[in-house]
């Protein structure tokens, strides 16, 4: 572990709260309540408010969509192609001491810990939100970094580099998706599907709302038990 990630990690398990302290910040870490539930109805704010630049606007929120999902495969993809990075709350070798309850997703021990998916997902929507409205947009930017980013460093489940890393790659994401020249060859032809087909398209997109606010977990739990048999 590097200087940086060393100090940082050293100074948060350091922190110790009190039982119902530490169990409110698991409960934030944990519940969708706290991550996409509040983030993803931004996107239906936008997409509804009325505003001269509505189309502009629609495909911003269309590509910011296809930003979580782009940024989610990629943040799967960079954990197997690089390598194999232990969590800290399961490397007995830093000798720290993270809250006893973070232990119990068990499932964490096998994923590497760099780079983090939660940091690039909601970086990635978070940018997409500061390009309509910076205003909310650098409030969605600092509540990402705060309570969903930050706990996790807290907990253990992440260095300072993995979560830096992530939400660095999820804004980069974002702003190459949703660059005029890219977004015209999708955001646009999406969009007049969706007002031509009003119902499909709506039943579509709260499918894919409701997958990134749990980030897919059910799918990827479906998976490995079947890998597992197989």
């Amino acid at each position: 572990m590097n200087r940086f990630d060393s100090s940082i990690e050293t100074y948060l398990s350091g922190i110790h709260c009190n039982h119902f302290a530490t169990q409110s910040i698991e409960v934030i870490t944990d519940f969708y309540s706290f991550k996409g539930l509040l983030l993803i109805p931004v996107l239906c704010w936008i997409w509804f408010q009325p505003n001269e630049r509505l189309q502009w606007r629609r495909e911003i929120v269309l590509s910011t969509l296809v930003s979580g999902l782009v940024a989610l495969f990629v943040g799967r993809l960079l954990t197997h192609v690089l390598p194999f990075r232990v969590r800290p709350i399961f490397n007995t070798e830093l000798h720290l001491h993270f809250p006893a309850g973070a232990t119990n997703d068990a499932q964490l021990s096998n994923w590497s810990s760099f780079p983090s998916d939660h940091a690039m997902l909601w970086m990635a929507i978070a940018t997409g939100i500061f390009l309509v409205w910076r205003g909310i947009g650098l409030l969605a930017m600092i509540y990402t970094a705060l309570v969903i980013c930050l706990p996790r460093a807290w907990l253990g489940f992440h260095y300072p580099t993995d979560l830096i890393a992530g939400a660095a790659v999820g804004v980069v994401i974002t702003l190459i998706m949703t660059r005029d020249a890219i977004r015209a060859r999708y955001a646009t032809p999406m969009l007049r599907w969706m007002e031509r087909y009003p119902g499909p398209s709506a039943t579509v997109a709260f499918i894919v709302c409701i997958q990134l606010v749990t980030q897919f977990d059910e799918l990827r739990k479906v998976a490995g038990g079947l890998l597992k048999h197989l």
